[in-house]
Protein backbone atom coordinates (compact mmCIF):
# COMPACT_ATOMS: atom_id res chain seq x y z
CA UNK A 1 0.00 0.00 0.00
CA UNK A 2 1.60 2.87 -1.11
CA UNK A 3 1.10 5.99 1.62
CA UNK A 4 2.85 9.41 2.07
CA UNK A 5 2.82 10.57 6.01
CA UNK A 6 3.79 14.78 6.75
CA UNK A 7 5.02 15.30 9.64
CA UNK A 8 6.34 18.60 12.02
CA UNK A 9 3.72 20.66 11.69
CA UNK A 10 2.23 22.71 14.55
CA UNK A 11 1.61 26.15 15.85
CA UNK A 12 4.56 28.88 15.58
CA UNK A 13 4.70 32.92 15.45
CA UNK A 14 5.63 34.89 13.07
CA UNK A 15 9.29 35.17 11.95
CA UNK A 16 9.42 31.50 13.46
CA UNK A 17 10.40 27.73 11.53
CA UNK A 18 9.32 24.85 10.91
CA UNK A 19 10.73 21.55 8.92
CA UNK A 20 7.85 19.19 7.29
CA UNK A 21 8.94 15.70 6.90
CA UNK A 22 7.53 13.27 3.94
CA UNK A 23 7.90 9.85 4.43
CA UNK A 24 7.48 7.59 1.35
CA UNK A 25 6.39 3.93 1.56
CA UNK A 26 5.29 1.23 -0.26
CA UNK A 27 6.70 1.46 -3.31
CA UNK A 28 9.80 3.45 -4.61
CA UNK A 29 9.95 7.53 -5.27
CA UNK A 30 13.44 7.70 -6.40
CA UNK A 31 12.08 8.31 -9.73
CA UNK A 32 9.38 10.80 -8.75
CA UNK A 33 9.06 14.54 -8.73
CA UNK A 34 8.09 15.25 -5.32
CA UNK A 35 6.29 18.57 -4.01
CA UNK A 36 4.44 20.53 -1.43
CA UNK A 37 1.22 21.85 -1.97
CA UNK A 38 -1.01 23.91 1.02
CA UNK A 39 -4.78 24.40 1.57
CA UNK A 40 -6.06 27.28 3.54
CA UNK A 41 -9.81 27.31 4.66
CA UNK A 42 -11.61 28.47 1.92
CA UNK A 43 -8.93 28.26 -0.85
CA UNK A 44 -8.20 26.27 -3.50
CA UNK A 45 -5.40 23.67 -3.27
CA UNK A 46 -2.00 26.01 -4.21
CA UNK A 47 1.53 24.95 -5.22
CA UNK A 48 4.16 25.72 -3.50
CA UNK A 49 6.97 23.58 -4.55
CA UNK A 50 8.15 20.92 -6.90
CA UNK A 51 11.59 19.24 -6.75
CA UNK A 52 12.75 16.72 -9.49
CA UNK A 53 14.43 13.00 -8.97
CA UNK A 54 18.02 13.45 -7.97
CA UNK A 55 17.09 17.28 -6.49
CA UNK A 56 18.81 18.64 -8.63
CA UNK A 57 16.09 21.25 -10.01
CA UNK A 58 13.29 22.64 -7.88
CA UNK A 59 10.87 25.33 -8.67
CA UNK A 60 9.21 27.44 -6.13
CA UNK A 61 5.87 29.42 -5.79
CA UNK A 62 6.85 32.88 -5.77
CA UNK A 63 5.00 33.45 -2.05
CA UNK A 64 7.81 31.58 -0.45
CA UNK A 65 10.90 31.83 -2.62
CA UNK A 66 13.78 32.74 -0.33
CA UNK A 67 12.07 31.50 2.73
CA UNK A 68 11.47 27.91 2.00
CA UNK A 69 13.21 25.25 0.65
CA UNK A 70 13.07 21.87 -0.21
CA UNK A 71 15.24 18.91 -0.32
CA UNK A 72 14.89 15.01 -0.76
CA UNK A 73 17.01 12.04 0.34
CA UNK A 74 17.99 9.41 -1.40
CA UNK A 75 15.39 7.28 -0.49
CA UNK A 76 11.84 7.74 0.36
CA UNK A 77 12.07 11.44 2.41
CA UNK A 78 11.43 14.61 1.23
CA UNK A 79 11.91 17.85 3.67
CA UNK A 80 10.47 21.34 3.47
CA UNK A 81 12.57 23.77 5.90
CA UNK A 82 10.19 26.84 6.33
CA UNK A 83 11.62 29.78 7.74
CA UNK A 84 10.46 33.53 8.68
CA UNK A 85 7.03 32.24 8.25
CA UNK A 86 4.22 34.70 7.99
CA UNK A 87 0.24 34.30 9.19
CA UNK A 88 -0.48 33.79 5.26
CA UNK A 89 1.30 30.65 5.28
CA UNK A 90 -1.15 29.55 7.85
CA UNK A 91 -2.88 26.17 5.49
CA UNK A 92 -2.86 22.09 5.87
CA UNK A 93 0.30 21.14 3.57
CA UNK A 94 0.04 18.14 1.70
CA UNK A 95 3.01 16.03 0.25
CA UNK A 96 2.60 14.78 -2.82
CA UNK A 97 4.90 12.68 -6.05
CA UNK A 98 4.08 11.94 -9.36
CA UNK A 99 5.67 11.40 -12.84
CA UNK A 100 6.59 15.23 -14.24
CA UNK A 101 7.53 18.03 -12.45
CA UNK A 102 3.89 20.27 -12.13
CA UNK A 103 1.98 22.96 -10.80
CA UNK A 104 -0.84 21.61 -11.27
CA UNK A 105 -2.21 18.68 -8.61
CA UNK A 106 -3.96 16.56 -10.98
CA UNK A 107 -0.24 15.65 -11.89
CA UNK A 108 0.23 13.96 -8.71
CA UNK A 109 -0.93 10.74 -8.47
CA UNK A 110 -0.10 10.01 -4.74
CA UNK A 111 -1.25 12.30 -1.80
CA UNK A 112 -0.79 12.69 1.77
CA UNK A 113 -3.07 13.07 4.06
CA UNK A 114 -1.86 16.89 5.61
CA UNK A 115 -0.72 18.63 8.07
CA UNK A 116 -1.56 21.68 9.58
CA UNK A 117 0.67 24.59 9.74
CA UNK A 118 -0.41 28.01 11.88
CA UNK A 119 1.77 30.33 11.76
CA UNK A 120 0.21 33.17 14.71
CA UNK A 121 0.94 37.12 13.85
Amino acid sequence: QVQLVESGGGLVQAGGSLRLSCAASGRTFRRSPMCWFRQAPGKEREFVVVISTSGASTQYADAVKGRFTISRDNGNMVYLQMNDLKPEDTAVYYCAAGDVMSRFPEQYHYWGQGIQVTVSS
